[in-house]
């Protein structure tokens, strides 16, 4: 399943099934959060690639980022791609909505297979955090790469740095909540990782990904988002949002005292909770890494 979800990866040691469809509202709001930072990813870009005729979204999700690919390069067509088919159907209505539905496309199936079923060669093909959720990830990008027209880009993002919302110590509970956090979703991504139809394991030097898959000029970038407290309600929302998913899937693996600090941030009559917190800030950093088909 390809998605374009900008989270940190949660689950429990054993849960590493997705249902994308039922995340709907929770990726779209985040990417809507995210927006400033894609923005500036976007900018690069259109430094890079001029005037392309097709942009594909390849793990599009509900489409937050293919739209702003519609508003960035206003001569392209764009297609948004994915295993989830009412994820596209969100896609298709935003675009709609914001009236770039008459060069918008979209193909359901699963990646990197699906990308076979595209009429045209794509002048941009862009995977955002969807390249992870496939088994061989070095076979995925030759694979996202045969599909570029020459000259084409191929922009990958992963990596980048766990998004951090709280101080180190927030009061309540063992100073260093998100650091064990981000352990325990560490586990759990290689967990997930391991149970992918067909997983290799790779080094994950995108670059060197992207030289393997027969590309040039591999070159890497990474893009802030820089929310500082006090947050926007909206901010505040998506942080409550995250973290009681991760309360949700992650208990497992955290201790008494942590989980019990969770459940204090989570809880909107707790003077100490995510609702109440003048010091909540979102802090994010994610990296995208090009390359370009040989002409």
């Amino acid at each position: 399943m390809a998605h374009h979800h900008q989270h940190d990866h949660t689950g429990t040691g054993t849960d590493t099934e997705i249902d994308w469809a039922e995340m709907a509202a929770l990726l779209e709001s985040e990417a809507e959060l995210f927006t400033p930072l894609y923005e500036r990813a976007l900018g690069w870009l259109a430094k890079e690639v001029t005037e392309p005729g097709l942009i594909v979204d390849a793990g599009s999700g509900p489409g937050v980022i293919s739209c702003l690919f519609a508003e960035v390069f206003e001569g392209a067509r764009i297609m948004a791609v994915d295993g989830s088919a009412p994820l596209l159907e969100r896609a298709a209505e935003r675009a709609a909505r914001y009236g770039v539905g008459d060069r918008f496309g979209t193909l359901a199936g699963e990646l990197p297979g699906v990308l076979d079923e595209l009429e045209y060669p794509a002048d941009l093909l862009w995977a955002s955090r969807s390249v992870h959720h496939l088994g061989d990830q070095r076979a995925a990008l030759a694979a996202h790469a045969a599909r570029l027209a020459p000259g084409g880009t191929l922009a990958v993002m992963e990596g980048g740095l766990p998004t951090r919302y709280l101080p180190r110590d927030i009061g309540i509970g063992r100073p260093g909540l998100q650091a064990r956090l981000d352990a325990v979703q560490a586990d759990w991504f290689t967990h997930m990782r391991t149970e992918l139809p067909g997983s290799v394991a790779h080094t994950e030097d995108w670059p060197a990904l992207l030289t393997a898959a027969g590309l040039h000029h591999a070159r890497s970038r990474t893009f802030l988002l820089d929310l500082p407290a006090p947050v926007t309600d909206r901010a505040r929302a998506y942080v409550v949002a995250t973290l009681g998913y991760v309360r949700e899937r992650l208990a497992d693996g955290l201790d008494a005292e942590d989980r019990a600090t969770l459940d204090r941030l989570l809880d909107p009559d707790d003077a100490a909770s995510l609702h109440h917190r003048p010091d909540l800030f979102v802090l994010a950093a994610h990296t995208v890494h090009t390359a370009v088909r040989p002409v």
